[in-house]
């Protein structure tokens, strides 16, 4: 298998976090985390990931400060995998894309998984792109300025 590109010395700050998220099963890893999902099993049952792949994902986050490893909570011989401050603000990009999916990736009437705010089990509102007096944005509203 070839080996992946680097994007490490890149000035884009879309392609540098590639190399820590850039295939879907770190990104199905982190939903779940964010879903409450600590320990390998529970990934890996969720997943259906041969082992072998997910540990290699688990500690490529681990090792980019996305995970941390604790002890067990129940204080059994186990360690989990915490989400960081770095990994709980992937929460927002975890968002968008599971936004970005329910409107582009199911039918109108097809179920699917919600995000609902706990406090009230409203549905989550839509994200947006706001510039600094809080216009909402669009593509063509903004541009890269490269260094």
């Amino acid at each position: 298998m070839p080996k992946r590109t680097s994007h490490e010395e890149s000035a884009c700050p879309v392609a540098r976090p590639l190399d820590v998220l850039g295939d879907g099963w770190t990104l199905l890893i982190v939903r779940d985390a964010f879903d409450g999902l600590r320990r390998f099993g529970q990934f890996q049952k969720n997943l259906g990931l041969a082992k072998n792949i997910l540990s290699a994902r688990l500690a490529n986050l681990v090792a980019n400060g996305v995970f941390e490893l604790a002890p067990a909570a129940d204080g059994s011989p186990y360690q989990e995998y915490v989400l960081t401050e770095k990994g709980r603000a992937l929460f927002p990009v975890v968002t968008a894309l599971r936004q970005w999916g329910e409107r582009y990736s199911f039918a109108d009437d097809e179920p699917r998984a919600r995000l609902v705010d706990r406090a009230d089990g409203a549905p989550v509102a839509r994200m947006e792109v706001r510039a600094a007096d809080g216009r909402v944005l669009g593509p063509d509203d903004a541009e890269v300025l490269l260094p």
